[in-house]
């Protein structure tokens, strides 16, 4: 731009390019036989110029070209184009005092040229009514730094909208990166362009360089790279602008590269509607692509989404289109991350088309209504046709059916991150455990780990009063005094649920809330005969489970199989402190807590003689005499002579994965890798049981661990969990052939072992009868 002192000191009082108020008052103070050019004078666009507007790809044309000239200011390019032959022109400005100088200024000298007062990024003409537009600074000016890409994105599309087939955008500009991103991004299927440098005064002192960019329209929706003549080493201007401009360039014809190659990238609706991805009204089984919505127009808030056409197109779909709202804390679960995982939420949500849209931290504090408002205009236009344009589009999101949810509890541990202790009421839906015969609603006190929303940690049943469980009463009242001083320095915290008694809550300890949790226990029938030996000959079966949670899982087995000698590993010691705190755990001599590694844990059982804790208890082993072991049969009694080093009997993998990515939640994939399987087996007895809580929504996750077991041990069993995406998988290290009436053999087995309620006992004997033998 060549200014004088004067105009400078001008344009310092302009202030913001974008007011017409400022634009009035700068064009009064400067008059009509001043003339102001931005960037380039006449002598250095003379040349390049009329080549561009004199080779068009349009056919011949009977009326001379139609050439519009957005923000013309009182720049005398216009006027030098006329002399020039071409008549056509159409000058628009939002000023009205420019305006009225310019025509009477020229309505003598050049009657044929046409002058109107119009704000360009609302222009009222109609559409393709231009073979050329011709921008000499307009969109540098618009781009300023608050309303910048909203006014230019608007000015952009009033271009694309009024230019005819075969016609060109001719952008004058300084090519800073933030306006060529926006201009590269909004002429990109169906248009080429090019970039020239204009001739340039040499000068001591480098200055800006004028750069010359031409869009053409095409028939067709081809992507084509951007074909750069400007030679680098040419230019004599500020280095910041060169490289500013060829990295952007550089940037952009990278993406169009991978876009061009099919490559997952985003696409913008603009792209969509020239036909980037095919005819949008049509489905198309198995299309998937991601875009953002809400760039342009009249939406309030930006969205990225993923738009994908089920895969097989079924007269069963409830919906033509659907809308499904990923939260920010959910985004990155593999179910909704992973394009696998994406069609299985297609599949569920029975909609010919699903758009998945991911909320981010812009829409924190907004309205699930506000967003569905804002949203709805931006879905219905990527909806397939329909014979009824009235149907509604349904917005869908995770839920967890919750009706009534109250905070206990938050703590963020260092380890973890945010923990929360909440009591809730579930929705009574048929079957659910709200809906029992029972005439009051059940409360359910959870742990939830933040990171993984995903899956939930631990859920214990509250009843009124004490559960009748004596242990802990006796317990409560040898810890009295410490719980008195833990509870001191609690921080205030949400009152739970009391279903309106006055009766103090309490953990029923003896009751499964979490169907994988009875699954677990229904596998201790492969065992149950082994256990029975156990027990009989007065000996405890080490069992440790690496994953404390809230410590429901090892209650429980602690009050319904006394054999069973408890060793839990939990790595972060918050976890413990809530377990104690809220879930009523307690320890005792058959029930203890290490806060360690687990997998450290386990290896150390096989690796050594010296496991970290005690074969069997002690108190116990020493009142068994040498004619209680002789009563017992005969191989129990040879097992027990051989088993010189202490070995686990049980062991139960029930941890989550703090990187839900990888598809899956649970286990953290350490626990599955063959070097640990292997640590397992040598660490377990050789009538042992291996189990695992498998929760991955991907088949082929599933097969991996699947396989990675079946390598390792002899025998593999599972257990899906239907209402749940777990699945319980229990692996047996002896090479011992299972006939087929053994199941039903050792069910009975575990039924006397089992210190339940009738009830009780019958939930987890059902739940055996599910359990496949996979090899």
């Amino acid at each position: 731009m060549a200014t004088t002192r004067g105009e400078d000191l001008l344009l310092k009082t302009l202030g913001d390019f974008t007011s017409k108020e400022n634009w009035d008052s700068f064009f009064t103070i400067k008059g009509a036989e001043d003339p102001f050019e931005w960037y380039a004078e006449w002598p250095s666009l003379r040349g390049p110029l009329l080549a561009e507007l004199s080779a068009t790809d349009l056919p011949p044309l009977p009326l001379p070209l139609q050439i519009l000239v957005p923000g013309c200011g009182n720049s005398r390019l216009s006027e030098h184009l006329y002399d020039a032959g071409f008549r056509g022109i159409t000058n628009v400005d939002f000023s009205k005092v420019v305006v009225s100088e310019m025509l009477r200024r020229n309505i003598r000298a050049r009657p044929e040229m046409r002058w109107r007062v119009m704000d360009m990024t609302q222009m009222q003409f109609a559409d393709e009514t231009f073979e050329a537009v011709l921008d000499k600074g307009g969109l540098d000016a618009l781009m300023e730094p608050e309303l910048g890409p909203k006014l230019g994105a608007k000015y952009l599309l009033e271009v694309k909208r009024v230019l005819k087939s075969g016609g060109k955008f001719v952008c004058l500009t300084l090519a800073e990166s933030h306006v060529l991103g926006l201009l590269f991004s909004k002429f990109r299927f169906g248009w080429k362009i090019n970039i020239h440098a204009l001739p340039h005064k040499a000068s001591n002192q480098p200055s800006f360089q004028t750069f010359m960019v031409v869009v053409v329209r095409e028939q067709s929706t081809m992507l084509h790279e951007i074909t750069s003549l400007v030679n680098s080493s040419s230019l004599d201007c500020d280095n910041n602008q060169v490289r500013g401009l060829f990295e952007t360039l550089e940037s952009e014809n990278k993406l169009r590269k991978e876009l061009s190659s099919g490559a997952d990238s985003l696409y913008s609706l603009e792209d969509l509607h020239l036909g980037a991805k095919g005819d949008l009204k049509v489905l198309a089984p198995g299309r998937r692509f991601q875009l953002v919505l809400g760039e342009e127009g009249g939406s309030v808030f930006s969205y990225k989404a993923v738009l994908l056409d089920a895969k097989e197109q079924l007269d069963a779909f409830i919906y033509q289109c659907g809308v499904f709202l990923v939260p920010k804390i959910r985004a990155h679960e593999w179910l909704f991350s992973s394009e696998e995982g994406q069609w299985l939420v297609v599949e569920s949500s029975k909609a010919a088309r699903l758009i998945m849209v991911f909320l981010d931290v812009r829409h924190s504090n907004v309205s699930m209504d506000e967003i569905q408002k804002d949203l709805s205009p931006l879905v219905k236009d990527l909806a397939p046709r329909d014979r009824d344009s009235n149907v509604q589009i349904p917005f869908m999101m995770a839920n967890d059916g919750v009706k009534q949810r109250a905070i206990v509890h938050q703590v963020t541990s260092p380890m973890t991150g945010q923990i929360t202790v909440e009591d809730v009421i579930y929705e009574k839906v048929d079957g659910s455990l709200s809906s029992s015969n029972s005439s009051k609603e059940r409360t359910f006190r959870r742990l939830v780990f933040q990171r993984n929303l995903g899956v939930l940690q631990s859920e214990a049943l509250l009843t009124e009063g004490c559960p009748d469980n004596s242990l802990v009463e006796k317990e409560k009242r040898k810890t009295n005094s410490m719980s008195k001083l833990k509870k001191k320095g609690r921080q205030k915290s949400s009152a739970p649920i009391t279903n309106g008694s006055k009766n103090t809550l309490k953990v029923d300890h003896q009751y499964l809330a979490s169907s994988y949790h009875t699954g677990i226990v229904s596998g201790f029938m492969l065992v149950a005969f082994y256990l029975e030996r156990m027990a009989s000959s007065m000996l405890m079966a080490k069992t440790v489970v690496i994953g404390l949670g809230a410590g429901l899982l090892p209650m429980f087995l602690r009050g319904c199989i006394p054999c069973l000698n408890i060793e839990v590993v939990e790595l972060d010691p918050k976890v413990l402190n809530l377990a104690r705190e809220y879930f009523e755990f307690i320890e005792d001599e058959q029930l203890k807590v290490h806060v360690a590694d687990g997998i450290e844990f386990v290896r150390k059982f096989g690796n050594s003689t010296a496991p970290p804790s005690e074969k069997f208890n002690n108190e116990d082993n020493k009142s068994i005499s040498k004619e209680k072991f002789s009563s017992a049969n005969r191989n129990c009694a040879d097992y027990l002579e051989g088993r010189k080093s202490s070995k686990i009997d049980i062991l139960i993998i029930d941890v989550d994965s703090f990187d839900t990515s990888s598809g899956m939640n649970c286990p953290h994939p350490d626990f599955v890798e063959e070097s640990f399987l292997l640590s397992v087996k040598e660490a377990l007895s050789e009538e042992g049981l291996f189990v695992i809580n498998l929760v991955s929504r991907s088949p082929s996750v599933r097969e991996m661990v699947v396989s990675r077991i079946k390598a390792v041990f002899s025998h593999l069993f599972c257990l899906q969990i239907e209402e749940d995406v777990n699945e319980v998988l229990f692996a047996l290290p002896s090479p011992l052939s299972i006939s087929e009436d053994y199941f039903s053999e050792a069910a009975l087995q575990l039924q006397k072992l089992l210190k339940l309620t009738e009830e009780r006992n019958q939930d987890i004997l059902s739940t055996t009868k599910k359990i496949k033998h996979l090899m």
